[in-house]
């Protein structure tokens, strides 16, 4: 091992123990001061969009030299009504309830023992994560009102925007009294930060990262602590032979072209055989109108009287403004197909018969399945949230958008009078 890299894992080991040090002082403290805390940390963002803004710039500008694509670029700029947006975010949660405290469930044994089921923060949770600053101040938010430390590592394309919203978060503690580092931030773009840093499992209590397959695999290889993951968001639509076309085109459009490079974006679209011929020339047309790149198998291309390229793999995230199409025989056919290819995200259906639309609801296995609905709504905000740590496709203790309560865990409380058992 170089001095360097010996030099950068002390650095890194000495903040996740410095993070670790702040966990109890923060996991004592009481919804009214991490509220204050909170309101100190959006009125900072509401005076400082101007610096803001011109951190952001740097990123976006070294980003266009790297070749980013306009998705991404999308995914990591900032503007004034996004930072309005994530200060929105935050006071949202400071009206949320705190979870952390509540009694979940209470008993009382045949001798007397009276138990019960009580929330409790994580403790500290290292998040990694890529291109959106706005995870910064959403993670530190989630957890902060949770009462959980937070280790930050974001993307090198954003780095300079995240290290300057995360010192609002610092600075908001310090007013406070609480210790600056329940946020801490790495202030490193060295990609051996994130094996270093999934090595710390003395410190850090779980790891959820957020990015792409390739950042979540690494996390998941090297994590020596419980990891939150989704590996993709291959998300699907199935238009129905009883679907109302207009609303399909407008969910799939929505779907597709609103934010192309998210997570929840539609990524491959399933018609019904019986419709094809009717409705897959009118939604490509439009598609194409939007500047959609198609990608169809045969069937789709005979039903269009056109030659479309075969995607190389139905499994395959986008995340810009290109769409798979498939022709499916039926919902049945169309379940399969998402089961096998799909990446247990956000999945929909758009038809009028109800029947048909509650059997793909039970049938896919995702971590949320929409009716007449665009996949867009996967969003801790629009769930009501106020705002989300991370979408999980997992399915222990956390799954789909993840807010407060999926980042306490829960302690027994026993009351007794004196019993031993016998």
């Amino acid at each position: 091992m170089s001095v360097e890299t010996l030099q950068l894992e002390n650095e890194i080991q000495d903040m996740a123990r410095k993070a670790h040090a702040a966990a109890r002082p923060l996991a004592r403290a009481s919804t009214e001061l991490k509220n204050k805390v909170l309101k100190n940390l959006a009125d900072l963002l509401d005076a400082n969009h101007e610096s803001i803004l011109k951190a952001n710039a740097i990123d976006l500008e070294n980003g266009r030299k790297s070749g980013l694509s306009t998705a991404k670029l999308d995914r990591l700029a900032l503007t004034d009504a996004r930072i309005d947006a994530m200060a929105k975010g935050v006071r949202e949660v400071i009206a949320l309830p705190d979870p952390s405290g509540a009694v979940l469930k209470t008993w009382t044994q045949a001798d007397g023992l009276e138990i019960s089921k009580v929330r409790v923060p994580i403790g500290v949770i290292g998040i990694i994560y890529e291109s959106r600053p706005n995870v910064t101040i959403d993670a530190a938010i989630l957890c902060l009102k949770t009462g959980n430390v937070t280790i930050l590592r974001g993307g090198s394309e954003a780095f300079v925007s995240n290290r300057y919203l995360s010192g609002f978060m610092a600075e908001a503690a310090r007013q406070h009294g609480l210790p600056e580092e329940i946020v801490t931030f790495i202030p490193t773009t060295d990609r051996e930060a994130i094996p270093m840093l999934c090595r710390q499992s003395q410190y850090i209590h779980l790891m959820i990262p957020r990015g792409g397959e390739g950042l979540i695999r690494t996390v998941v290889e090297h994590a020596r602590m419980p990891v939150i993951k989704h590996y993709d968001g291959v998300c699907h639509m199935y238009v129905h032979a009883a679907a109302d076309f207009d609303m399909a085109e407008k969910l799939i459009i929505n779907a597709k072209c609103q934010r192309p490079g998210v997570c929840n974006a539609l990524e491959t679209l399933l018609v019904d055989r019986a419709i094809a011929k009717d409705f897959a020339p009118r939604i490509v047309k439009t598609l194409e109108e939007k500047q959609v790149t198609i990608l169809a198998d045969d069937e789709t291309s005979a039903s269009c009287d056109r030659s479309f390229k075969v995607p190389e793999s139905w499994s395959k995230e986008y995340l810009d403004l290109i769409l798979a199409v498939k022709i499916v025989g039926g919902v049945g056919e169309a379940v399969d197909h998402i089961e096998q290819y799909g990446s247990h995200h956000s999945d929909a259906i758009i038809t009028r018969d109800k029947a048909v639309a509650e059997q793909f609801l039970a049938g896919v296995d995702s971590a949320t399945v929409y009716w007449n609905a665009s996949t867009r709504f996967t969003d801790g905000g629009c769930f009501g949230f106020g705002a989300e740590i991370g979408i999980s496709t997992d399915k222990i203790h956390a799954r789909g958008p993840m807010a407060l309560e999926e980042l306490t865990s829960y302690k027994y409380v026993i009351r007794g009078a004196g019993q031993a058992r016998k």
